[in-house]
């Protein structure tokens, strides 16, 4: 008898090291869409994996006195009450191959074309270790995104976080793209985060990216508009998560976010089915937390890699206060606001370039471009302004030297406008705005 229990014993504890083991069972007691409330699981922990049967699985999102609620992240079949739950003891994770370059996956290592899991799949927290403040140091190295708008006169470092923010409709993700295909040949490794997209639109921008060579240093992580909601929510986590992998290696990433503003619908849907106190806006109390402990990965380590964060965020009605945008406003290090009118008008980007700024400015820019940006960026708010006031006027009117102004902030106008996917080199930039220092620029 002793032998068979000291045998029982010795199969737990084996089981428990490989992280195999069956650490509780209980029922399913509710069903909330993708919200499934268990109890019998007593000694479960928070994001704990869970199965359910052999066809659903997800995590522990909250313990409440005698039961728990799982966020499931796969349902193969509909979950009933009654179906029996197994917590594994082991934290919900997610999973990551080096062969991911150049595909589109998912967060379990899943090839989304080819519809098979890759392969040396490693796993990877869905949240990543917080960077500490003393591993960090100033951002000062450029991150060119092709963009004469952007490089010239709102310039991105590598390792800042600057926000994308517009109606849509208005070019945000072309802004992306662009960005990555700039970094064509400059030793960044480009994570594309697609949240709550249509396979569509992902495979879109993937043929893009690939007949343009972008492909070769680029990982798309997608969750599409059909997964579980959860999945959704832990997306650009465990993204991040792969980006600072790559950190700790001294590698620079280039991560972005499309977008949060989906994101933060998501973590309210799941937030209500949780019946958690709602905020503002019907979100959740936390949601500024949310996104500040994922954008505080974007920062230039010591090592000499860096992570370097663009959120995207879809506004309505070119409403930039808003709740989600005021709050990644506060978080990041700037935003490229685009203007719906701006495009409407065939200003190409749509970039509104009194309302955008980047408050890094001439610390990431070289000596060249620091010492061409700020006149034309002087010049062209002020004819900006000016245009508004004079332009229903009579040009007969003006006087000569506003007359001068005017046309000088037409030509930097036009000068900025740019066709998708022809981004410009610095050289070309500072070649282009020293033909307008020639004409007479102040």
């Amino acid at each position: 008898m002793e032998h068979t229990i000291s045998s029982v014993i010795d199969q737990k504890i084996a089981d428990i090291k490989a992280g195999t083991n069956a650490y509780g069972t209980g029922r399913v007691r509710l069903v909330r869409e993708y919200i499934v409330e268990a109890t019998g699981l007593d000694h479960a922990a928070y994001f704990e994996r869970v199965t359910i049967g052999d066809h659903a699985e997800g995590y522990v999102d909250a313990v409440r006195q005698d039961s728990v609620l799982i966020a499931l992240t796969r349902m193969d079949e509909k979950v009933k009450v009654g179906d029996r739950v197994v917590a594994t003891g082991k934290e919900f994770s997610a999973q990551f191959s080096p062969l991911s370059t150049g595909h589109i996956v998912d967060i379990f290592g899943e090839d989304k074309l080819a519809g098979k899991r890759l392969d040396e799949l490693k796993d990877i927290p869905i949240e990543g270790e917080p960077i500490p403040i003393m591993d960090r140091i100033a951002v000062t190295r450029p991150l060119h995104t092709g963009i004469m708008g952007i490089d010239m006169l709102y310039p991105i470092g590598r390792g800042q976080r600057q926000l994308i923010v517009g109606d849509k409709k208005t070019g945000k993700t072309q802004i992306a793209l662009d960005t990555i295909l700039n970094q064509r040949g400059e030793d960044i490794i480009c994570i594309y985060v697609a949240i709550g997209k249509t396979k569509k639109e992902v495979k879109d921008i993937y043929s893009q990216l690939l007949c343009r060579g972008a492909m070769e240093y680029t990982i798309i992580v997608a969750a599409f508009n059909d997964d579980c909601a959860p999945v959704l929510q832990s997306t650009p986590y465990a993204a991040l998560s792969v980006a600072e992998t790559y950190l700790r290696e001294g590698k620079d990433v280039l991560v972005v976010l499309d977008d949060l503003k989906r994101h933060a619908d998501v973590c309210r849907e799941i937030a209500l089915l949780m019946e958690k106190t709602p905020g503002r806006d019907a979100y959740p109390p936390d949601i500024f937390y949310a996104h500040s402990r994922m954008l505080e990965l974007g920062c230039q380590h010591k090592n000499g890699g860096s992570i370097t964060v663009l959120p995207i965020c879809e506004t309505k009605g070119g409403d930039i206060t808003d709740f989600i945008s005021t709050n990644i406003i506060s978080i990041t290090d700037g935003q490229i606001v685009l203007s719906a009118k701006n495009f409407e008008k065939g200003q190409k980007p749509a970039i509104n370039y009194g309302l955008s700024v980047s408050r890094l400015g001439g610390a990431v820019q070289t000596a060249a471009m620091k010492k061409a940006g700020p006149p034309i960026r002087r010049e062209l708010l002020a004819y900006l302004e000016q245009r508004e006031v004079f332009e229903l006027a009579n040009a007969d009117e003006m006087g000569e030297a506003l007359r001068e102004r005017m046309r000088r902030g037409a030509v930097i106008l036009d000068m900025l406008k740019q066709h998708k996917f022809a981004v410009r080199t610095p050289e070309t930039m500072l070649e282009i705005t020293g033909r307008l220092a020639g004409g007479g620029a102040q």
